[in-house]
Parts: structure tokens; sequence; C-alpha cells
């Protein structure tokens, strides 16, 4: 690649890039004379790390049915928008083991993925059983163990579970992943909701108040700081929510949060939508008032909120999110946005809302690190892979379904006008995406074993 901005999360330069084989082999000054196989034309153009999207849900079941994008065109859809590695969750069922799970999670993805991707593991059933397994799961490269204080029935562990989990996470130095709702008391609101007649869409988003997300995100931290564990809060929505991470880290406790595209970008309003069209917003937590999206740009600049990830779980509008007509709590949750994460937060550098390093640091480099990729993943520089973006900072472009390549039928980003856009694409030195054409192939993907989180004191 010539002629671009090398742009890491410590800084730009001018440089070319010499790929040889799957990995960075130097950067040269540019102009340098070198004989290549092939060359990009990066001129005008950043040369960024590839995208890490750590929460994904990829053909992920739910309520009868399953997230509609499976590895393939979850992945190949992911390399479109400039993201080159996913970290999708492992989800174990009741009454099953860790390890089984993990084993039917290989089974949907290997094989089947255009780029690189590892997994978080989701414990639903937390017994000795489980609690042995974990350190199986970290041997085999999966060390990040998701919990639930929502969905009473479902996912939702106790207080008491959550302790025990957190104290077995801190013995083999893994990390606990947490969704913090209170569903005991959203439950009650749900309940309330229903015998009123109170059905449509926006009523997700109603009976899921952010004073639940963080009384929620408090309690989880408490919880970490008696059991000395790292605390991860994943989908992070809510400036109380926000608040309590600040305080945790301003007293150096390792709890670390990331928020997602929708709450940056979404609001409460657009679950009000006329009719049922607020359905293809409905996710957990919900959208906000739009007062919270400046506290959540705040988090990003001041490094309270570390990653964006996108939490891609995608349902179609007909025939999935429609079985929630008539009663909100059928509506399957989730919104699609692993092809726009990179854009999205683009527009962040475009406002002023954050520094072009910073676009890659909570693209790239930072999740990396979170982890356990860095320095293969992350980075431009020598013996990385190359993982690399070829992205037009000036190019315009329209969001629209009939133009994206995800396997969902609308686009939560309908009509938004962007500024910049991903022009090529590197994974493990392969070109995978060239202006306007997708040049990968399913099955280029390669599982990654993890290391543990890099940030922990």
């Amino acid at each position: 690649m010539k002629g671009g901005l090398v742009v890491n999360a410590t800084g730009a330069v001018a440089a070319d890039v010499l790929v040889a084989g799957e990995r960075i082999a130097a950067l040269l000054v540019p102009g340098f004379p070198v004989e290549a196989d092939e060359v990009v034309d990066a001129t005008g153009k950043y040369v960024i790390p590839g995208g890490i999207d750590a929460h994904t849900h990829m053909e992920m079941p739910f309520g009868g049915t399953s997230s509609s994008d499976t590895f393939a065109t979850g992945t190949t859809a992911a390399a479109w928008g400039g993201t080159t590695t996913i970290i999708d969750f492992a989800v174990q069922a009741k009454g099953t083991s860790l390890l089984s799970t993990l084993d039917k999670w290989h089974a949907k993805a290997d094989g089947n993925c255009a780029i690189d991707y590892g997994f978080h593991m989701i414990v639903s059933d937390v017994d000795d059983s489980s609690l042995k397994e974990m350190a199986s799961c970290a041997d085999a490269g999966v060390n990040t163990f998701k919990m639930f204080m929502a969905y009473p029935g479902v996912f939702y562990a106790t207080d008491g579970e959550i302790l025990r989990a957190m104290r077995r996470a801190r013995e083999i130095g893994a990390t606990i992943m947490m969704h913090a709702e209170n569903g005991i008391a959203i439950d009650q609101l749900v309940a309330q909701a229903l015998a009123e007649g109170r059905t449509d869409p926006v009523e997700h988003g109603l009976t899921r108040p952010p004073e639940l997300e963080g009384e929620a995100t408090s309690r989880a931290i408490t919880l970490a700081r008696v059991t000395g564990a790292p605390l991860y809060v994943v989908h992070l929505s809510a400036a109380q929510a926000l608040d309590a991470v600040t305080r945790a880290r301003d007293t150096g406790q390792n709890v670390f949060a990331e928020t997602c595209p929708q709450y940056l970008y979404l609001s409460l309003e657009d679950l009000g939508r006329p009719g049922f069209e607020g359905a293809k917003f409905v996710a957990s937590p919900p959208l906000r008032p739009a007062a919270h999206q400046a506290e959540l740009w705040r988090g990003l600049r001041t490094n309270d909120l570390s990653v964006v990830s996108t939490d891609h779980c995608p349902f179609c509008f007909k025939e999935q999110k429609e079985l929630g007509r008539g009663d909100f709590t059928k509506i399957p949750n989730g919104i699609p946005g692993v092809e726009h994460r990179i854009d999205l937060l683009h527009q962040g550098v475009v406002r002023g809302e954050i520094s072009l390093e910073r676009w890659v640091e909570i693209c790239s480099t930072t999740p990396a690190r979170m982890f356990g990729l860095h320095p293969r993943k992350g980075v431009v520089a020598p013996g990385a892979d190359a993982d690399l973006v070829v992205y037009d900072p000036r190019a315009r472009q329209t969001v629209s379904a009939a133009t994206h390549h995800m396997n969902v039928d609308y686009s939560a980003y309908e009509g938004m006008e962007l500024t910049g856009r991903v022009e090529v694409v590197l994974s493990r030195g392969e070109v995978v995406v060239d202006g306007g054409g997708f040049r990968g192939s399913v099955g280029h993907g390669r599982f990654l074993t993890r290391e543990l989180n890099q940030y922990l004191r």
C-alpha cells in the first residue's frame, strides 16, 4: 500500500506498508523503491488496522427463531465495512455444558467465516461443573464469560451466582462480561404495561428505564470489587450506568465498558415511530432519550467507555420482528450493524467528537488489547497480521438496506448520509474487498485463541 496516511492509536504518519504473506513486513518511507506483486494506491486516504467487533451474535437462537445472519453472511458483511475480526457469543443452554456449547459454536463457524473470529462464552448455569469448565474454556482460547442480570428464567443469574463466577474468573485470570439491567424490576414493569394494554414497541424502552441499568451496573461493580475480579460491562446505553463505571475507574478498579453505535445515533423516539416501525429498533438495553448520547460521546473521549462494538443481532422485520405485533415482549431483540460500525464512528471524527487516533483506538486497538489479540491485531506495525483498511475520508454514502450486505431486510440507519467509506480491505494479507467488489471467500477466516485482558492491573 503506497501513498496513504497510516493511522494508529498512537498517531498518524505518512508511510507505505509492505505486506509479505499474511503479515506486515515493514513501514517504509513514502516512495521507497520496492518490488511488489500487487500495489494498492492509498493516496489521499487513511490506512488503518482492520476493525475488531468484539460483540456479535451470528445464528443466535432467540424466542423460537434465530438471528438472520449466518457466520458466512455476517462475516462477509463485516468485511465490507472494514471489520476483519469478530468475537461472537457461544450461548450455553440450560442443562448443557460449556465445552459442548463451545463445540456447537465451532460447528457453526469453522470453515464458514470470511474473516477471523473468536468466541466469548455465555454462562447460563452457574454450578460446580460449569465453574470447573471455565478453566478448560480459557485453555481453548475463550477466556471471557458473559452473565446476565436480566431475563429471569432464561439467562438471569442471582447475585450469589455472579459472585461465584467472579471468584472463579479471578482465579483463572478471566474476565466477566455483564449485561447489567435489573431484570426482576423490569419484569414487574412489563407485567404492569401488558395488564394496562400498553403493547406498542415503545413500551420496550419505557419498561426498561435507564435507572435500572444504572442500578445493575453499580451492583455488578460492587460484586466485582468484593471478589477482585475484572468486569466488562457490555452495550452500556445510559448515563446512569456510565456514571457508575466512571466512579469505579477513578478508584483504579478493573472495570471496563463498551457502548454501541445505536446508542450514539438512535433514540427512544425511534422506538416510538408510528405503527409497528418501532419494532425495528427493539434491543436490550433499549434506546435511550437523545440526551444520553452526549454523555456517551464524553465517555468515549475520556476512556471511561473503552470500546464500541455493535451487538449485531439482526432479525428481519417481516416474519421475525412481526412476531411481536400486539405484544412488545415477543419482538426479537436486536439491531443489525456489523457492516456500518467503522463508518458511523468516523462521523464522530467529522463532527469533532473524537480524534482520528481515538477512532482507530476504539474500533480496533483497544478491543485487540482488551481481548488478548494485540499486537497480532489492532495495529499497523511490522509483525502484525496484515489486516488493513484503506479508508477514503472524503467519500460520501447513504446507508440503505437496498445496498448493505447484511442478511436482514431493513437498516436501522436507513437514509443516513455519511462522510467516509471503506475502499480496500485486507484480511491476513489477502484482499477481500476492493473498490466496491468482494474478492474474499467464506472459509478464509480462522479461529483465534485469545490471551488474557492486557489492561488488567
